[in-house]
């Protein structure tokens, strides 16, 4: 039987935290009972710098609970660092590990699937929504936007697919081999390889507490994974340049013209308008130059991603 980690990121999760306990250990115990999994098999939370009583929760579950684990990082270092950590900590002691949300939104009824996948060969298993009727028509317009907008830029994702995932010790020891300090999950899983499969499922609603995911952090999160996987935001400018170029050729050659001709031209809006355009143009250049030198320059610190400060295990 294999040994499976249940890997869960918390943060400010004190609300939620107690019926994600007490679901997934139900589920994992039936795992156990079914004989699925091996007795060994441990639910680990990832404390990622909570400012609640999310640790002081982990470590009382822990006590009461030999299912449960825990590791506490030594400030927030952000989701995707947190999963990463949880991971890496699971690669030691799992023959799996199956990633998902605290918040119970992932369909934990599906974990079956998952494993039976794993026992057929795949290293790797995606939980993919079905729909994104749970979602508000903004953000499930924003999502699906940016799904199709990273193709465009040929970055290799999976669709509809968050961070429900199944990865086996040999796809986690290849996770461990990449080393960007700006981590996309998403689109860094696809690029390991090997053999890999799907399972579909329905998103639930939140059980309790509030998305870590307001728009100003989706909005961030999805910057980190245009810049992380594609340099075509730079071909882009660059070709915008010589588009720009042939114009303003073209531009010279009209004012040469009239001046020669004698051709009074007012032409003071026109003037204004396309200073401010080009202004505009050129400053948005810029800061998407600026956002890869800002992420070259954090590569460069090889900084640590995360620090554990304290690991509950048995």
């Amino acid at each position: 039987m294999s040994i499976v980690y249940l890997v869960v990121p918390c943060y400010n999760e004190e609300a939620v935290l107690p019926e994600t306990c007490k679901q997934l250990t139900e589920k994992l115990r039936s795992l156990i009972t079914q004989g699925s999994v091996s007795p060994e098999s441990r639910i680990l939370f990832v404390d990622d710098g909570s400012k609640d009583h999310t640790w002081k929760l982990i470590e009382q579950y822990h006590q009461e609970n030999t299912l449960i684990s825990g590791v506490k990082l030594a400030h927030n270092r952000g989701h995707q660092n947190a999963l990463l950590a949880g991971l890496m900590a699971a690669k030691e002691y799992a023959d799996c590990a199956i990633s998902l949300d605290a918040d119970l939104q992932d369909d934990i009824q599906v974990l079956d699937e998952f494993l039976e996948k794993f026992r057929d060969g795949c290293d790797i298993v995606y939980g993919v929504r079905k729909n994104r009727d749970t979602d508000s028509a903004f953000k499930r317009g924003t999502a699906q936007g940016f799904y199709k907008f990273m193709k465009v830029l040929g970055v290799d994702l999976v669709y509809n697919h968050a961070d429900y995932r199944l990865m086996s010790k040999r796809a986690l020891e290849a996770l461990a081999e990449y080393r960007e300090t700006n981590l996309f999950l998403r689109g860094i899983v696809p690029l390991i390889g090997y053999r890999h499969d799907y399972v579909y499922y329905d998103r639930q609603e939140r059980f309790a507490g509030e998305s870590k995911y307001p728009l100003k952090k989706m909005i961030s999160f999805a910057l980190d994974g245009v810049t992380s996987f594609s340099v075509k935001p730079l071909k882009i400018i660059s070709n915008l340049g010589i588009i720009i170029s042939i114009l303003s050729v073209f531009g010279l050659l009209y004012a040469l013209i009239s001046y020669l001709t004698n051709q009074a031209v007012a032409g003071w809006t026109a003037i204004i308008a396309s200073i401010w355009l080009l202004g505009g143009i050129q400053l948005l250049c810029i800061g998407v130059v600026g956002g890869y030198i800002g992420k070259i320059y954090n590569e460069v610190k090889a900084r640590p991603r995360f620090r554990i400060e304290e690991f509950l295990k048995k």
